[in-house]
């Protein structure tokens, strides 16, 4: 059950955004462990100003098109998950965007259960699965 916000530069179509949005999801679903109707995004397009990322730091170089997912994730995942995740992830928006890898970071913090609730102020509950 994550939650991602994707930060990125303004000046991009409705229709490669909902592509960015669907590509994103289905690397989630495939390498994530995250079921297929369990989408729960919110894209910011940000002015150049507003949206800063050092260009060589721990990677780069990156460019105006620099992407970055915020991932927060209710249930823990292992390393290899994670790292297939970073990787297909890569090379899905090089292949059918052509965002370069240097350009895509992802961040993943873990919280617990009892840390969501998903409508009516209810307070999460596994059990109730």
């Amino acid at each position: 059950m994550p939650v991602t916000r994707i930060a990125l530069r303004e000046g991009r179509s409705a229709a490669w955004l909902q592509q960015l949005s669907t590509l994103f999801h289905q690397q989630l679903v495939a390498h994530f462990a995250v079921p297929p109707a369990d989408c729960f995004q919110v894209i910011d397009c940000y002015p150049a100003h507003r949206l800063i990322a050092d260009r060589d730091y721990l990677g780069g170089p990156r460019s105006d098109r620099f992407i970055l997912f915020s991932i927060t994730a209710g249930k823990p995942r292992s390393r290899a998950q994670k790292e297939a995740l970073y990787y297909h992830l890569a090379e899905a928006l090089h292949r059918e965007l052509g965002i370069p890898p240097e350009d895509v970071m992802v961040v993943i913090t873990f919280n617990q259960a009892d840390e969501w609730s998903f409508s009516r102020g209810e307070m999460f509950s596994p059990e109730a699965l």
